[in-house]
């Protein structure tokens, strides 16, 4: 009997997922230490939709006439360009699961440029707020609002700026098929804002 007829078949070495293929079974996305990050940041958010609730406890009348101050159209622009800008992110991911790199970058971008619409519609909203009094001095419901929604900017500046980072990644061919953990952690951050303003866009500007 040969060797060959012996030997025990070669398994070779488990890798990531094939490209296109699917994410294997309890495999958790993005890195442990982005995930520590979200778990603040909805921490963070926690406490914050905690102040509302009590405040909106305490002021009924007030919270209840406070979304027809505010613009319908602006925070529904928010919610269109947030949503549309996380779709060109999943759609990101799942280029790069296929190894098509050139598609990712073209994902990414249109990501970036659907969440640069968030500040500028934020810039455009803030001066009609102050044209119209909507200032620190006008009451519980507003003081609330810029509370929340500032705060909710700032993660979005995060998330552009890391947005930048994975983008420059993917032109200098950091991230393949086979490992693009960065690219992955990035999606569940833009993700996690992207749900954190679907929770606040009702409470302020539809809620009654």
């Amino acid at each position: 009997m040969s060797y060959a007829a012996t030997a025990l078949p070669h398994s070779p070495p488990a890798e990531g997922p094939p490209p296109g293929g699917p994410i294997p079974g309890g495999r958790i996305p993005g890195s442990k230490a982005m995930w520590v990050g979200i778990f603040c940041e909805v921490t963070e958010f926690a406490l914050m939709f905690a102040v509302y609730f009590i405040a909106r406890a305490h002021y009924p009348e007030v919270f209840h006439a406070g979304p027809e101050q505010l613009s319908l159209l602006a925070g529904t622009g928010y919610t269109l360009m947030l949503l549309t800008s996380g779709w060109c992110v999943a759609r990101a991911v799942h280029s790069m699961r296929a190894n098509r790199q050139s598609a990712c970058l073209r994902w990414l971008i249109g990501a970036f440029v659907f969440g640069v619409g968030y500040p500028v519609i934020k810039l455009f909203e803030v001066r009609w707020n102050l044209a119209h009094g909507l200032n620190g001095e006008a009451g519980m419901f507003i003081v609330t609002y810029y509370y929340l929604t500032f705060n909710h900017l700032i993660h979005v500046f995060w998330g552009l700026l890391g947005m930048i980072w994975v983008m420059l990644r993917t032109v200098t061919g950091t991230y393949s098929a086979e490992e693009y953990s960065g690219l992955e952690s990035f999606a569940v951050y833009w993700h996690t804002t992207d749900i954190i303003w679907l929770m606040i866009f009702p409470l302020f500007y539809v809620l009654r």
